[in-house]
């Protein structure tokens, strides 16, 4: 799992959080129950035991974390977190000076505004958190054999372009600083 994540970290980092949403929820319905994770997760992994032991050490360490955060009921992690409000200053940057990239943002713009109205006043986070739980919660849907609205999907698409161009900017940055 850590093998996992570490290559969408360094490939897609919009896949990488959604990876890391969805390894808190696999946590939080197991409540944390280590031993549980262990059979009827790592268990599962068609590999050597001692790359189970590796991968079951990685979920330990992601709940120790979610614990002492605080967010083993709900919340994510800060490093998570802070790679998302990255994002967010990237996409600030790139509404003022890349053309393609606002193009994009004008198509997500009214989905980001159905969610912010869907809400009530619950706080969403800022727009690219908004983009991230659209395409999560669409992987949620198919993952629980849910039925996807059109509206669903076009709004997962309109979020995904963006998240994708960040994604690109992020990556080219990232090179650029080490």
């Amino acid at each position: 799992m850590q093998s996992i994540a570490e290559s969408k970290k360094s490939q897609n980092i919009a896949e990488y959080i959604i990876y890391l949403y969805q390894q808190e929820d696999l946590i939080r319905s197991f409540q944390g129950n280590l031993e549980e994770i262990r059979q009827y997760v790592v268990a599962h992994f068609p590999v050597e035991e001692m790359e189970k032991e590796g991968i079951f050490n990685w979920y330990r360490e992601l709940k120790n974390q979610m614990e002492k955060e605080g967010i083993m009921e709900k919340g994510h992690l800060e490093e998570t977190q802070k790679l998302v409000k990255e994002l967010s200053k990237i996409h600030w940057q790139l509404l003022k000076t890349d053309k393609t990239y606002f193009e994009s943002y004008q198509k997500a713009k009214p989905y980001i505004l159905q969610a912010v109205m869907e809400a009530e006043g619950q706080d969403l986070g800022n727009e690219i958190q908004i983009c991230l739980n659209g395409v999560y919660g669409l992987l949620l849907c198919r993952l629980l054999g849910k039925k996807v609205s059109d509206e669903q999907l076009k709004s997962a698409e309109a979020f995904g372009e963006v998240l994708s161009l960040l994604n690109l900017v992020y990556q080219q940055e990232r090179i650029s600083r080490n």
